[in-house]
């Protein structure tokens, strides 16, 4: 779980329009992945789905009684995608149920890699939201280092100059 629903997590809530997930979806299994998203109840598009994987984009799963949409994000096998699916953590939601959410700080790497692809001041918000909460708690360091490997330097120059960061 990554996006608005993770930074409502660690800032404050807002209300969103979709869920976004981050899986690893290798290509062979895509079928299989689309097959536990049955019609009526659901709609995806098996072949958007694959090209997602194959162009390592996105692709839609939308509950259709609720009309809930889930923007699933096919991660690149690269060193900083698989470092922050090992870094999600298990949060109890939902009653027992487990599910894992990105860090505090891969969200607000996620959220400053969307900001730069449609500068949508939603994200800016969200990450500024977030350190209202529990800012002091943020491992900054590891931002220090991932912002430039993953091209958001820039982005996070002038995040860090909003919060009045160093």
């Amino acid at each position: 779980m990554t996006g608005s629903v993770a930074s409502s997590y660690y800032g404050t809530y807002r209300t969103t329009e979709d869920v976004d997930v981050v899986v690893e979806l290798p290509s062979w299994n895509v079928k299989e992945f689309c097959a536990k998203f049955p019609d009526p109840t659901w709609y995806v598009d098996e072949i958007a789905a694959a090209e997602a994987v194959r162009f390592y984009g996105m692709f839609n799963i939308i509950h259709n009684p609720s009309a809930l949409k889930i923007d699933v994000i096919a991660v690149k096998e690269a060193p900083y995608h698989e470092l922050r699916l090992d870094r999600a953590r298990p949060v109890a939601a939902y009653g027992d149920r487990l599910i894992r959410f990105s860090t505090p700080e891969d969200v607000i790497l996620s959220k400053l890699e969307f900001y730069k692809m449609g500068q949508s001041d939603k994200h800016i918000r969200d990450i500024a939201r977030m350190f209202e909460m529990s800012g002091s708690s943020f491992d900054l360091v590891y931002i220090e280092m991932w912002a430039p490997r993953i091209g958001v330097s820039r982005e996070w120059a002038m995040m860090k100059e909003r919060l009045g960061l160093p």
